[in-house]
């Protein structure tokens, strides 16, 4: 068997500790060195405190209809994870390599940077942009950055082509996700006395209970789309922090919740909904004792949906180059909504599979990194093409 092209690059991915409340930027600087040293310029957009960048590159001529291969940079934390292997050191054994972020998604990247070489010497007619962003893990914050930039710096593409793990089926939906924290200021008074204050906890307790009723709403049948697993939008609380002794009526209470939305549904009106609750229902009988007490919430992150039409020819194309057209969903989010809603057909295909992301001993098959460095050789092909059928349909 030959040699694993992509094999090299992993093992250096996988060596920096790239996890998201860390910087990337030496992961990005050797990727920025490598692909000078192949004669391939890039430009870094860096967040406002330059700790961490995105990478974009182009490879050909530039023209429109090129295929922008997204993926990130940051993995998921380790502490607390019961690793046989180092985590930060690529292993192999029974033909599955071993690291954090192999399958999420540092094995994607490593075959999109060993394929350069390849690119390079093929007789590109649309080119392949390379971006590569920071903190997917925590929001898809980076990416929106590079995303302003793309306008400007590349013709416009016909597929953005994100590497997330799938067993290289491609997937043309996924849910969006809006997070949220709700603040309850309440009144503090000896627990002896207690109708004298306004207990925090106990209304954010309601806010929670609300927020069941309104889960069990989108859990309706009438609302189901069976393309997704589970097949409506939910909703869940995941954090809660409030008080300081049993004594002492808690005047501070917060929660963290999240809502995880068909693409078609609009979550923001979930969080109208519990606001309209809040304001109408709650506020006037705390602020009956005390008028200084408050509800306030604040958006910690959010990121669209996907939903790319398997009739497409972003679809299309990718179904030939991954050799499937088993269209499928998938539970966990992406950039892609981000990319769709700058108007860049997206579908999401990569090694791997997310049943082994973000858990110990993290691996993807070598047999799935050498599947993924195939269709980048396929990717090749159809960009030297002269007439492929995606640029006339995108004309």
């Amino acid at each position: 068997m030959n040699e694993l092209r992509s094999r090299a690059l992993l093992a250096r991915l996988v060596g920096f500790a790239t996890v998201s409340r860390d910087s990337n930027l030496a992961l990005v600087g050797f990727v920025r060195q490598y692909l000078a040293d192949l004669g391939v310029e890039c430009e870094l957009i860096y967040n406002s405190e330059r700790t961490k960048a995105n990478l974009l590159a182009s490879i050909g001529p530039l023209e429109p209809g090129g295929v922008v291969l997204s993926g990130h940079t940051d993995v998921v934390p380790v502490d607390g994870q019961a690793w046989t292997v180092d985590p930060f050191c690529l292993s192999e054994a029974d033909g599955k390599l071993f690291g954090r972020g192999t399958a999420d998604m540092k094995g994607y990247l490593a075959s999109v940077l060993a394929a350069v070489p390849m690119f390079l010497a093929s007789p590109l007619r649309r080119p392949v942009h390379l971006a590569f962003s920071y903190d997917e893990e925590v929001g898809c914050l980076g990416v929106r950055s590079l995303l302003e930039t793309l306008p400007e710096s590349i013709a416009e593409p016909a597929l953005c082509l994100i590497g997330e793990p799938t067993q290289l089926q491609p997937v043309l939906g996924h849910k969006g996700k809006l997070a949220m924290r709700c603040h309850v200021r309440g009144t503090a008074c000896h627990s002896a006395y207690a109708p004298h204050g306004v207990n925090a906890i106990e209304q954010a307790a309601r806010l929670i209970g609300r927020l069941g009723e309104i889960g069990a709403w989108l859990a309706d049948p009438a609302r189901h789309d069976p393309r997704f697993d589970p097949a409506y939008s939910t909703v869940q609380v995941g954090v809660i922090q409030g008080g300081t002794a049993l004594n002492i009526v808690p005047a501070d209470c917060r929660f963290d919740f999240e809502i995880r939305a068909l693409p078609d549904f609009a979550p923001q009106g979930v969080v109208a909904q519990l606001q309209g609750f809040a304001e109408q229902t709650l506020l006037p009988a705390m602020q009956a004792v005390n008028g200084a007490t408050a509800i306030r919430f604040e958006q910690l992150s959010c990121y669209p949906g996907l939903a790319t039409s398997p009739k497409s020819a972003a679809a299309r194309l990718v179904a030939q180059l991954c050799g499937s057209d088993a269209f499928g969903t998938v539970a966990f989010g992406t950039e892609g909504g981000l990319f769709d809603q700058a108007g860049i057909p997206t579908v999401v295909c990569g090694p791997g599979s997310m049943d082994q992301g973000h858990k110990p001993d993290e691996y993807v098959s070598v047999e799935q990194m050498a599947a993924c460095d195939r269709m980048m050789d396929r990717l090749a092909r159809h960009l030297s093409e002269p007439h492929p059928f995606w640029a006339e349909e995108l004309a």
